[in-house]
């Protein structure tokens, strides 16, 4: 199978989680900027998942770009991926209406590290399909990032626990980490 139809339709749920996520930020009441300061918390939050999402979808673009062809795992890992990343607006949501309160702030770090993971299986199932030998399989040899990432994670996620901002600040350290596209795929490609 080509993966056109697959890319598509994360493009196309990627698109309605971002959705969702702008419109569970309600216009506060009033004109002064003052009236904004309730918000704010809010919009933080709504920040950080959007720049989260603009990363999956960028190197899920990168990832499909090397992919000559997919079958049934694929297809079944890359659906958890969209699944893990379908919940951003709920926890996204939470945080933000509960000013960076440790389980909520907890339970983004959650859905944080179960997108990490999955994207990282999706990138393995891709590997294994592809053989190792593919330019997809040279590209993805080296996995310290994502390694790195899923430790951050777990320490974030613990730190939170007693101190929510420590949480925040290991989450904003994976984003940065990432913020960059992963040149692995690029270079393969050339």
């Amino acid at each position: 199978m080509k993966t056109g139809r697959l890319e598509a339709f994360s493009d196309g749920v990627l698109a309605i989680v971002i959705t969702i996520m702008v419109l569970e930020m309600k216009v506060p009441e009033g004109s002064s900027f003052e009236a904004l300061k309730p918000i704010i918390p809010k919009f933080l939050s709504y920040l950080l998942s959007f720049i989260y999402l603009g990363i999956f979808w960028n190197n899920h673009h990168h990832l499909f770009q090397a992919i000559e062809k997919i079958n049934g795992k694929v297809l079944w890992a890359n659906l958890a991926l969209l699944f893990s990343l379908s919940l951003t607006p709920f926890t996204t949501a939470w945080m933000g209406e509960n000013n960076f309160e440790k389980y909520p702030v907890m339970l983004y770090g959650a859905n944080l590290l179960l997108s990490a993971i999955i994207f990282a299986v999706l990138e393995n199932t891709a590997v294994k399909h592809e053989g190792k030998n593919s330019v997809l399989g040279q590209a993805l040899k080296n996995t310290a990032k994502e390694k790195l990432t899923i430790i951050v994670y777990l320490v974030a996620l613990i730190a939170t626990y007693f101190l929510p901002l420590l949480g925040i600040i290991g989450y904003t350290i994976v984003a940065i980490i990432w913020l960059i596209p992963d040149s692995r795929i690029e270079k393969q490609l050339k």
